[in-house]
């Protein structure tokens, strides 16, 4: 449960002000139909975070328990200053294909998500938890409940939310877990 919650909160904040929640915004002022938007964001969140999951748990294999450590304690370090840093959408990143509502979201969310801060704390937080299918749920709904307003209230939202605070906030619970790592926290999950 902790992984599952954890993942959501992270992700939740950690979307706030992303550039995947730029193009949420970009999606529904170009097509205004927001169901199929967000089935294409829920699919393209699910895909990539579960192969992010995946490279997460196969990191941890690879590594023994003290490099592993030092690893996502410093990702997760790296994770907060990234938090701090706002996103914005390209020209290049706003072209967006012609095959569908559903389809032209799912891929270019699928796509702006790759190397993207939530896909790289799914990577950490999969390495760091045990239960992966916890941390692809978790992280799928912390990008639902980031974007699915985002989606449906749009521009009435965008404006009252406090980027900075959230960003903070967001720093504030990397920082939290990277040094909780380094300094051991995460013995009982072998490292």
């Amino acid at each position: 449960m902790d992984a599952f919650l954890v993942a959501t909160g992270i992700v939740a904040l950690a979307e706030i002000g992303d550039k995947t929640q730029l193009l949420a915004f970009l999606l529904a002022a170009r097509f205004r139909r927001p169901l199929p938007i967000i089935l294409g964001i829920f699919v393209a969140t699910l895909l990539n975070h579960a192969f992010a999951a995946a490279v997460g748990a196969l990191v941890s294999e690879l590594l023994g328990p003290s490099v592993m450590r030092w690893v996502l304690g410093l990702s997760f370090l790296a994770m907060a200053i990234w938090a701090l840093i706002p996103d914005h959408v390209d020209e290049a990143d706003a072209a967006l294909p012609k095959l569908g509502v559903f389809m032209t979201t799912l891929l270019a969310f699928f796509l702006a998500e790759m190397g993207d801060k939530t896909q790289v704390a799914t990577v950490a937080l999969a390495a760091r938890y045990t239960e992966i299918a916890a941390v692809v749920a978790g992280t799928t709904l912390g990008m639902m409940i980031a974007n699915v307003p985002a989606v449906l209230f749009g521009e009435r939202i965008a404006n009252k939310i406090p980027l900075g605070l959230v960003h903070g906030i967001a720093a504030v619970i990397f920082m939290g877990l990277g040094m909780a790592t380094l300094m051991g926290a995460g013995n009982g999950y072998g490292f």
